[in-house]
């Protein structure tokens, strides 16, 4: 089974739960005088929400959920989240502490030039009264918020960055994040305390309806309804450049196609009932073909296939588990509750591993100083996937008994 690159739903969240959702303008298509005259000068108190604010990757996003959690408690509102990528509204369609996106495809760019930036700057503008958390560490990043902040009028006194808050030795990025939430704009420092820590430290995201009837229907069509679902992600950010795959000595994230063949034949020949499937982002396509040629298709339901974000979320609500280097999707696993094999390199896991608020097993393998991915075995892998402990509790598909559900989530132990 070939790559497919798999239509995305049709995404209205934006445009239902967004930040100019209380008036019939729509900051994407709007032109910018009339959302001058549209936009007020001042905010009433009743409006005011938290705005977070990170221009990261996928992982970068996901890992804000218990800040933006903790915001939400302090505030008693919840939040604007402004970051990156069309993928931020599908992630929080369902969390109750993001109350709407603002969209912004590229941090790059002049400012006077490129129309999405003066669209979400307009949007903080109308947010200026609120508590801004910038939770940019990268330098080149707080370079393009800042003239934003600026246009958009909003007040040195609104704004925490979390360089301020420095990071501790060994610290992982979410207790970072909390810490940081724990702070307060100096406007705010009388009216809205800290609250009690709490004991969820970890991100955790929902599935929607429609994301769960979307998926059952594409499980549907490719035939793989009612199997245990093994998924594997051999991608990240690195593996694409803009003129192909990059080069494996040249990405310390990259595993060898050969062992992601060797890993699918193992995990199939272990769990025959199995649906094994190859996935990542569908500017990825390509690269999951290229490992999809390593492994034996003919005689094992070993596939391939690029998901949209939705979707994928969804797939993991109810897959078996998932084998991912270290990337954004093995964030997305834990937050879902998928019990999750990570292939780390030189990156600290202290730091960096992915946290499932469910408790459902993270189980990391490599991450020494030095050390790459391809450093390690096949092996290595397949032992860390069968010590996984069996899920239990995952939801139903759509139309399928509990007892059915029930021999999906049949654990890897054994």
């Amino acid at each position: 089974m070939q790559v497919g690159v798999s239509a995305a739903m049709p995404n209205t969240w934006g445009r239902e739960r967004g930040i100019c959702a209380s008036t019939p303008y729509d900051v994407n298509r709007t032109p910018l005088p009339t959302l001058l005259e549209v936009m007020p000068m001042i905010q009433s108190p009743a409006e005011i929400s938290p705005v977070v604010i990170r221009l990261g990757r996928l992982g970068d996003t996901i890992l804000l959920q218990p800040l933006l959690r903790r915001l939400h408690l302090r505030y008693g509102r919840p939040c604007q989240l402004l970051a990156l990528g069309d993928w931020t509204p599908v992630l929080y369609s369902a969390q109750p502490e993001v109350a709407g996106c603002i969209p912004l495809r590229s941090q790059y760019g002049s400012l006077l030039t490129r129309p999405q930036r003066w669209r979400a700057t307009l949007a903080l503008r109308r947010l200026r009264q609120s508590p801004f958390y910038i939770c940019e560490p990268d330098p080149r990043a707080r370079t393009k918020v800042r003239p934003m902040l600026a246009l958009a009028g909003v007040p040195a006194a609104h704004c925490q960055f979390i360089q301020d808050t420095t990071m501790l030795k060994d610290e992982h990025w979410v207790d970072w994040l909390l810490r940081f939430g724990d702070t307060t704009p100096a406007a705010f420092r009388d009216t809205h305390p800290p609250v009690a820590p709490s004991s969820c430290i970890a991100p955790q995201l929902q599935v929607s309806a429609a994301e769960r009837a979307d998926r059952d229907a594409w499980l549907r069509a490719q035939g793989m309804l009612g199997r245990p679902l093994v998924l594997l992600q051999p991608g990240n950010k690195r593996t694409l450049r803009w003129n192909g795959v990059r080069q494996a000595d040249d990405d310390d994230k990259s595993w060898p196609a050969q062992r992601w063949a060797e890993l699918a034949r193992a995990i199939s020949y272990r769990l025959p009932q199995a649906q094994i499937l190859f996935c990542g982002s569908p500017a990825e396509a390509g690269y999951l073909n290229t490992v999809l040629a390593a492994c034996d298709t003919k005689s094992l339901p070993i596939a391939a296939a690029a998901l949209p974000i939705g979707r994928l979320k969804a797939l993991l609500e109810v897959a078996h588990s998932m084998v991912s280097v270290d990337t954004g999707p093995a964030h997305l696993a834990a937050a879902v509750g998928c019990p999750l094999v990570v292939l780390f390199g030189s990156r600290p896991p202290l730091m960096w591993a992915p946290r499932s608020a469910s408790g459902s097993a993270v189980s990391v393998v490599g991450g020494l100083p030095g050390q790459r991915v391809d450093d390690i075995e096949t092996a290595q892998a397949m032992t860390a996937w069968r010590s996984l402990p069996t899920r239990t509790c995952t939801p139903a598909p759509t139309g399928r008994s509990a007892a059915e559900s029930t021999d999906q989530s049949a654990g890897c132990a054994g």
